[in-house]
């Protein structure tokens, strides 16, 4: 029963929280189909805009060390401003199994908070363009970039963010969403729609997860995820969702049958058009057993046999 009907609001604010977060897909693939472009930050520092760009290099090495230069200049032409500003040194990088790894220095902290999320919305839509860019993890120095919640941001995607240019970015969204929690017992799941107001810029898989791990608001049902459970990534690909959770999720404390937990979860997600399975990560490994019987390396689907009559 996929309900999500979306409806988009404008909201003017002075100070944007804006959670641009997780996992890096290809935009269309725009290296290969729509030519590269290369991500700036706007005059008013509102909004990220984008240029097209026909680099010089060819190989994978050659694409990151170019496109990580364009990123710390102004353009030649027009008055955007560069993704990473002058004040902001990047020390180091590394590629990894399709993970690309920024190191900066601590001058990346002082940013303003609404800069600090388009530097980072622009310097994944630009890298993630390379073919064998998945992802793009941010740090300053070794430690991992956190969030206003001190939660890491830990891996992003262009899958990450919607789509939003210009004043868009601004953009609040209303939706429903079909969470489910557990019964009174523990054994089952049951159903809670829940109405939100979210930034559009935040996406919806995430969103979701959020919620869980707040909890139910109505008192038929209960929790399923510890609240101490920390998101580290959520992205999409051909209809599996990845979510990437710390070992906060294994400190069940909530007498439940082992099952509810994942499928609260699995059920949740799937109730998002797109979204067919759920893999579940523990700090970014599947090789990890749930309570000595669900094996996280399972790609989970919907369990309809869990949810309660009459939910």
């Amino acid at each position: 029963m996929k309900r999500m009907n979306q409806k988009p609001y404008v909201l003017l604010l002075s100070l944007i929280l804006l959670a641009v977060l997780a996992g890096c897909g290809k935009e269309e693939t725009a290296g290969e189909e729509q030519g590269y472009q290369i991500y700036y930050i706007n005059k008013d520092e509102t909004a990220v805009v984008r240029k097209a760009y026909e680099p010089e290099g060819e190989t994978t090495e050659q694409l990151v060390a170019e496109f990580l230069r364009k990123l710390q200049v102004n353009p030649q032409e027009g008055e955007e401003k560069a993704a990473i500003p002058s004040g902001v040194s990047l020390k180091e990088y590394s590629l990894e199994n399709g993970q690309l790894s920024l190191h900066f220095d601590s001058a990346y902290l002082n940013m303003n908070k609404l800069y600090e999320i388009l530097c980072r919305s622009a310097i994944v839509r630009t890298l993630c363009q390379i073919p064998e860019v998945e992802y793009v993890n941010f740090l300053v120095g070794n430690n991992p970039l956190m969030d206003s919640n001190e939660t890491p941001v830990g891996p992003l995607s262009t899958e990450s963010f919607v789509e939003n240019m210009g004043d868009e970015i601004n953009t609040y969204t209303e939706t429903t969403l079909d969470l489910y929690f557990a019964n009174a017992d523990g054994d089952k799941l049951v159903d809670e729609m829940v109405a939100i107001r979210y930034s559009s810029n935040m996406s919806v898989e995430k969103l979701v997860l959020e919620q869980l791990i707040r909890g139910p608001i109505t008192k038929d049902a209960y929790p399923t995820i510890p609240t101490e459970t920390k998101i580290l990534s959520v992205s999409t690909k051909d209809g599996i969702c990845y979510v990437n959770l710390d070992e906060g999720f294994l400190s069940q404390g909530y007498n439940l049958l082992e099952a509810v937990p994942i499928y609260s979860i699995v059920n949740s997600l799937t109730e998002i058009p797109g979204i067919n399975k759920v893999q579940i990560l523990i700090n970014g490994e599947t090789n990890r057993v749930f309570r000595e019987s669900i094996r996280f390396e399972t790609i989970f689907e919907r369990n309809l046999d869990l949810i309660e009559e009459g939910s």
